[in-house]
């Protein structure tokens, strides 16, 4: 990744101008940014903040990041670091947010009650009102009134599409259709659109010293909240206590067994398409799978 033009400095300006506050950079310690982005702390005797670095042409990226956490943080339901600034140094473009410690033990029951919480604030459509990233896989967000069409079109359909481009064709796209068809009858209710974080694995979820859940790297839109509560079972991470918790405060229904198979589909055939063929048996089982729930 190319730094010409980039400097330390010119982030810690933006950062004065944001918070209005004048900001130097005493220390700067470059850490983990994932696959995706570099990332770094920048501290002074006083305030730390963390940053997120990627080329120039991703800003509407981190832009659409900036604005998924301010929405996240609008219930006041769980917390999330508050974005700071984004904008372009050099060839790089940067997302400024505070730095949270997050060295904590996750509380698991509390981060289930406040998921649910999250969960109550709704929306009239699915979708939001831009576009964003699923990882660096653009996620189209064109607001639906209806969540089936919304899953078929803007979900499934499209990692489907970017997978054939991929290479990706033959038996997986002939699964795909069909499972396309059939939406309506796994899907099989019509949810409220709930405030979404989009992207729940156990990596972006952490706990501040006291305890506090807070969640990060969102991908915001509104739609089924169990899409949400489907991810933190992919991966695993978050636990029992999480799930009693959040059943307790927020019910699922028995259709929900087969919709977390439909949903984290979305999520396998994102990695599919961001790392390869790895993930190829795994999608196309999972079809198969869903197919049979319906014969």
């Amino acid at each position: 990744m190319s730094r010409a033009g980039f400097t330390w400095d010119a982030i810690a300006e933006r950062i004065g101008a944001a918070t209005g506050q004048p900001f130097s950079v005493q220390r700067q310690r470059s850490i983990s940014g994932g696959c995706i982005n570099t990332a770094a702390v920048l501290s002074d005797d006083a305030r730390g903040y963390f940053v997120k670095l990627n080329t120039a042409a991703r800003l509407t990226m981190f832009e659409a990041e900036a604005e998924g956490l301010t929405a996240l943080a609008a219930p006041g339901a769980i917390r999330v670091p508050a974005p700071i600034c984004t904008g372009v140094v050099g060839e790089q473009s940067y997302l400024v947010m505070e730095r949270l410690d997050l060295g904590g033990r996750l509380d698991g029951a509390l981060a289930g009650r406040q998921l649910a919480q999250l969960h109550r604030a709704t929306a009239t459509a699915c979708g939001w009102h831009r576009d964003n990233t699923i990882g660096s896989t653009p996620q189209p967000n064109v607001p639906c009134g209806d969540w089936v069409d919304f899953w078929r079109e803007r979900r499934l359909g499209h990692q489907l599409h970017l997978a054939a481009a991929n290479g990706y064709g033959g038996r997986l796209q002939s699964l795909g259709e069909r499972l396309l068809a059939d939406l309506d009858a796994l899907i099989g209710h019509d949810p409220v659109p709930s405030l979404l974080h989009g992207d729940l694995w156990g990596g972006n979820i952490g706990a501040t010293p006291d305890g506090q859940p807070v969640i990060f790297d969102p991908a915001v839109y509104h739609g089924d909240r169990e899409t949400d509560l489907a991810m933190t079972e992919l991966f695993g991470g978050f636990g029992a206590e999480f799930q009693a918790a959040y059943r307790e405060v927020w019910p699922l229904d028995p259709g929900y067994v087969t919709r977390k198979i439909l949903y984290n589909l979305y999520h396998v055939l994102n990695h599919l398409n961001l790392f390869g063929g790895g993930y190829l048996h795994q999608s196309q089982s999972m079809i198969e799978r869903l197919l049979a729930e319906i014969r």
